[in-house]
């Protein structure tokens, strides 16, 4: 007679509310550094990212205007981008090459704030869920439990 296998027994997943923030301070890290705002604001942000050509004086390495034909200063046109200190989703659905660049040279010039606030991040929530260990348990056993069901816990 074949043996019969008994079916695995699972844990029903439930959502916390500790890991939870911790995926949010990450993504805030993440998204301050990249678009220069916070989570909410790169979804509810301004659509405001253009570029415009811009008349710019010309400057010798003195720092002394140099001078043109006869119209005195001489003039440099130049890309300026505008709107890009805080980049949006309106942003990036609106102008994704633009939004996209900026990305790129905000993610390249923060990346080292970036990485070590995610370290710190990641130290912080590991020692104090060890050192909360104990009363995280008893709020998730006398209060979650009885009042939000089996489902949430801190």
């Amino acid at each position: 007679m074949a043996r019969r296998k008994t079916p695995r027994r699972r844990s029903r997943r439930s959502f916390s509310i500790i890991n939870a923030l911790e995926s949010l301070t990450y993504a805030e890290i993440l998204s301050r550094g990249i678009t220069g705002t916070g989570v909410m604001g790169f979804i509810t942000g301004n659509t405001d990212l253009s570029q415009s050509l811009q008349r710019v004086p010309n400057y010798n390495s003195s720092g002394q205007a140099l001078m043109g034909g006869g119209e005195g200063v001489a003039y440099t046109t130049q890309m300026v981008t505008l709107g890009a200190n805080e980049i949006s989703l309106g942003d990036l659905l609106s102008n994704p090459s633009l939004a996209v660049g900026t990305m790129a040279d905000n993610l390249s010039s923060n990346i080292v704030p970036m990485a070590v606030g995610a370290a710190t991040t990641a130290v912080t929530f590991n020692v104090g869920k060890r050192l909360l260990r104990k009363p995280i348990n008893n709020i998730n056993r006398n209060l979650m439990k009885p009042l939000l069901g089996a489902g949430i816990k801190l």
